[in-house]
């Protein structure tokens, strides 16, 4: 059965952008009402699908197949389709996509200049990154993809702070080197099944020979580097250690908004194009290399984690802390088991809210002092109670504080990991000791440390801006009280990935 339901998700902020070219640049508010008003339809249609999903419907019902382009005439194989879709776990990053981005609209109230066009970027960017979820489709996937490059690459380096320009440039040439790898594979995948139609290629992919009708065959050689290539494309994206460096000038240079939606969602990219290509495509292959995987997790955990520990801007601690976190997505991954790979996913979705609110909170103290350093930042509790609370709050999340999501996520992570490789998962251990340690370090140091003068007629958090931090709040507690709102509609999701390992 076909839809336009996802269609519909997927190019609503179009419809907001279009608005936007008739207001006149002068006019602020409205222009930030209806950015935040546009970012609203995809929102409830994520909804919509997400509650359709976990009442029992079948997501098949929203497919969407319609002729494209092709290089023979219609009806060859070698022409691509207009192809959108969603699994359990696409639809659980949609839905994430949409909370955050519509968070992150009111976020950017705070921006001062340029609105018009810095809304209309915005709204791209969802777009792009809805598309990227729904795709069904290698080459339209890889649009979407592009289309998030592009957005974000003039977001930093317009409406960031000192080294925006920097940032940005580093930005576009590190994810541009990962898209041109990842055109590479589609082009190689395209060449030899003839199609770029994802399930099609699952389906290819998983044959016992390994060989295809038309025109070609992958050799186990071909299979194993197609993976080497998808595991640098998207782990530039996620990142793996060492591709991590440019992630950190984004995080401080970008305005606190767009921080929420690259550490919120674009980081996630990275997770779902690794589950969904690598482990999708190549389970023997994923196999083979489990170990180097799984050691790259606690790589990034531990270097993430200690460097975390030394910085002295508060942005810079949350930006080695998402590092350290992804290491955990790599540890629950290469655990090659049910129990780990559901910790990655959970973690994927834990670490995008938490990271959000806690990027979040550090603009709304950065709007009040102008600063993000931990020494500067002292005394916020006597001035901003209710801000230093959430912080708290944020912080004892991401250290996996039990009845919040990131406790749900690290355990299961280990316990997967734990069970195939004892002694590597004993050693990352380590890294869930000292996130504890540096969170809890920077938190206490900027809620109750040295006073200063900065905060000289500041006032706490305003009601317009406790919105986001109570959504998130309450997803971040709702997950780790009950997990099964999200074990419940990524369970097919998670038994189809199972069942690709043989597992």
């Amino acid at each position: 059965m076909s839809s336009f339901i996802l269609s519909l998700l997927v190019f609503f902020p179009l419809l907001g952008i279009l608005v936007l070219t008739f207001i006149p640049k002068i006019e602020e508010k409205v222009i930030k009402v209806v950015g935040f008003l546009a970012t609203l339809p995809s929102l409830v249609l994520s909804l919509y699908v997400f509650g359709f999903h976990t009442g029992g419907g079948d997501l098949t019902k929203f497919n969407e197949s319609l002729y494209w382009f092709g290089f023979l005439p219609k009806g060859n194989p070698w022409e691509v389709n207009y192809e959108l879709g969603v699994n359990g776990l696409s639809i659980v990053l949609v839905l994430l996509t949409t909370v955050i981005a519509t968070l992150a609209s009111i976020a950017s109230f705070h921006i001062k200049k340029e609105w018009k066009g810095y809304f209309m970027l915005f709204l791209l960017l969802e777009l792009g990154m809805l598309g990227v979820f729904t795709a069904s489709n290698l080459i339209l996937f890889f649009v979407f993809f592009e289309m998030t490059l592009i957005s974000m690459f003039f977001l930093i380096g317009k409406w960031g702070y000192f080294e925006k320009e920097k940032a940005a440039f580093s930005f576009l040439i590190y994810n541009g080197i990962g898209s041109a790898i990842l055109l590479i594979v589609i082009m190689v995948i395209f060449a030899n099944a003839g199609t770029t139609n994802i399930a099609a290629l699952t389906a290819i992919f998983a044959s016992p020979e390994g060989t295809l009708p038309i025109p070609g065959q992958f050799s186990e050689e071909l299979r194993l580097g197609l993976l080497l290539a998808i595991l640098i494309a998207f782990g530039i994206k996620l990142p793996i250690f060492p591709l991590h460096t440019w992630m950190l000038r984004v995080h401080v240079q970008a305005p606190p908004a767009i921080v929420m939606i690259h550490s919120g969602i674009l980081l996630k990219i990275g997770a779902f194009g690794i589950i969904r290509f690598g482990m999708g495509f190549f389970p023997d292959e994923f196999k083979t290399l489990a170990p180097i995987i799984a050691g790259l997790g606690v790589i990034n955990l531990l270097y993430g984690a200690f460097l975390a520990f030394v910085q002295k801007d508060l942005k810079m601690v949350l930006a080695y802390s998402s590092i350290s976190h992804m290491g955990i997505v790599l540890i629950g991954l290469g655990s090659m088991n049910e129990a780990g790979i559901q910790g990655a996913v959970f973690q994927v979705v834990s670490h995008g809210l938490i990271s959000a609110l806690l990027f979040f909170l550090i603009g709304v103290m950065y709007e009040r002092v102008g600063t993000s350093y931990i020494d500067k930042l002292g005394g916020l509790a006597k001035v901003m109670p209710l801000t230093a609370g959430f912080l708290l709050a944020g912080a004892m999340a991401s250290l996996g504080l039990p009845g919040m999501s990131g406790f749900v996520s690290e355990f299961m992570a280990f316990l997967g990991l734990f069970k195939e490789m004892p002694v590597l998962a004993a050693i990352g251990a380590i890294g869930i000791i000292m996130t504890a340690v540096y969170l809890l370090r920077a938190v206490l140091n900027v809620t109750y440390g040295k006073a200063n003068n900065l905060y000289e007629g500041t006032f706490d958090i305003r009601p317009i801006e406790m919105v986001p931090v109570l959504v998130l709040l309450g997803f971040i507690v709702v997950i780790g009280v009950y997990p099964n709102v999200l074990t419940q509609p990524l369970q097919i999701a998670l038994e189809t990935i199972m069942l690709g390992l043989g597992g």
